[in-house]
């Protein structure tokens, strides 16, 4: 773990571990009883930020094949950014320093299946204020996988409006395809 990192060598890193997942048939990142002890005494120094979807088939630790401590996950059904999950970057990025945030969304989203499906049963409850989020992200698409995208960029642009400056911090958004384990960096 580096304490310093530059956003793009953070990148890098993302990208080279998402290609060690590909063909990994188990996990890859250091979860050993060396690295909770280290990180315990010496705290946490992530190199990526990860907003992604709350859905059990993305698990960013092993989809970038990395351990405890390297990086800082921000789940959320429909990878949406509002002022809660940028409390979070904003601790990560302005306490931890990390470089880069990575809004991360992905294929055969429920959420955003969910905001597509509105006009014909519309949300209540509390998941309405996320599909709210999405649909206003999305506009009158309504291709599945061009409405990931939109709301990935939605999700960067709240980041960069909202802390880009002032913290310094880079957004930047992918797809990761659940049938493959490849993520598109967008």
């Amino acid at each position: 773990m580096e304490k310093t990192m530059t956003a793009q060598e953070a990148l890098q890193r993302l990208k080279d571990g998402n290609a060690k997942y590909l063909t990994a048939t188990s996990g890859q990142g250091d979860i050993s009883p060396a690295i909770r002890e280290k990180t315990c005494k010496e705290g946490q120094f992530p190199y990526a930020i990860v907003v992604t979807c709350s859905d059990s088939r993305v698990v960013p630790e092993s989809i970038f094949s990395a351990g405890i401590g390297e990086l800082f996950v921000i789940r959320v059904a429909g990878f949406v950014v509002g002022d809660i999950e940028l409390g979070s970057i904003e601790y990560a990025a302005g306490h931890l320093g990390t470089p880069l945030v990575l809004v991360l969304g992905h294929t055969r989203c429920g959420a955003v299946g969910a905001a597509l499906d509105s006009g014909h049963h519309a949300p209540d409850g509390y998941v309405k204020s996320i599909i709210d989020k999405i649909l206003a992200a999305i506009g009158s698409e309504k291709d599945s996988d061009k409405a990931v995208a939109l709301n990935v960029k939605n999700s960067c642009s709240e980041v960069e409006k909202n802390l880009g400056k002032k913290l310094s911090v880079t957004a930047m958004g992918a797809v990761y395809h659940i049938d493959s384990g490849k993520v598109e960096f967008l």
